[in-house]
């Protein structure tokens, strides 16, 4: 059945745009491992659906960068509420970091070619950015909810240390035939553990040079009453 235009207003065409949406992108990740992050696969999906095609462009006015967009957005959706399960208070902070990567790739488990496609359309020209917004989308997301409350530089520090674990298992998950990818879940802990050992080096350093600068300051004050 073909689905007609709404002339309607407010909150019941937002309400049929988001039912849209949300079909389209169930079917249309059918249709990407063959089809890739296409229009092609974007119009395979609205035939099956027997959506008219002027459906479909409403839903996602600028095409896949919409779809795509609404693809990250809704699996960081459902990673925040199964985080709901995690009783991350109880967990060392490494552990909080692991489960909350862990709970997304597992989420995209069943879509494992279609993200490998995504990859693939992150490392197009003029994508990058994109690719960009999504992670540091998902690892801030990931933070918060293992209890970070910096608001300092180390914010940002944290933030830009998780981008480079999440980023590498996500590459390694992608090549995985593990069983259970039980593999990627180690290559997960061992990254995070070089990242705390490399914060434990920082701490030494920065308390180390916190310490020279009082003996600097204390040889300065000396020299001066002298």
């Amino acid at each position: 059945m073909n689905v007609k235009h709404t002339s309607k207003r407010g909150s019941k065409k937002i309400e049929y745009l988001a039912e849209e949406r949300q079909a389209l992108l169930e079917r249309t990740l059918v249709h990407v491992p063959f089809d890739g992050w296409t229009l092609a696969s974007l119009k395979a999906s609205a035939v099956d659906l027997d959506y008219e095609w002027s459906v479909a462009r409403r839903a996602f006015p600028r095409g896949m960068r919409d779809l795509i967009a609404f693809f990250e957005a809704e699996t960081d959706r459902r990673m925040v509420a199964a985080f709901a399960d995690i009783d991350f208070q109880s967990m060392r902070i490494r552990d909080r970091i692991a489960a909350a990567v862990r709970t997304r790739l597992e989420l995209c488990a069943s879509h494992h070619e279609a993200c490998r496609r995504l990859v693939a359309y992150y490392a197009l020209p003029g994508n990058a950015l994109a690719g960009f917004q999504v992670i540091y989308s998902s690892i801030n997301l990931m933070w918060c909810a293992a209890g970070d409350s910096a608001t300092d530089f180390n914010f940002y520090t944290k933030r830009g240390l998780l981008a480079g674990v999440y980023g590498s298992t996500i590459l390694f998950w992608l090549n995985d035939k593990s069983e259970n990818c039980a593999d990627t879940w180690a290559f997960l802990d061992r990254r995070i553990a070089d990242v705390m050992e490399i914060q434990k080096v920082r701490g030494r350093a920065e308390r180390g040079l916190d310490a020279l600068g009082r003996i600097l300051q204390r040889g300065a004050v000396l020299r001066r009453r002298t």
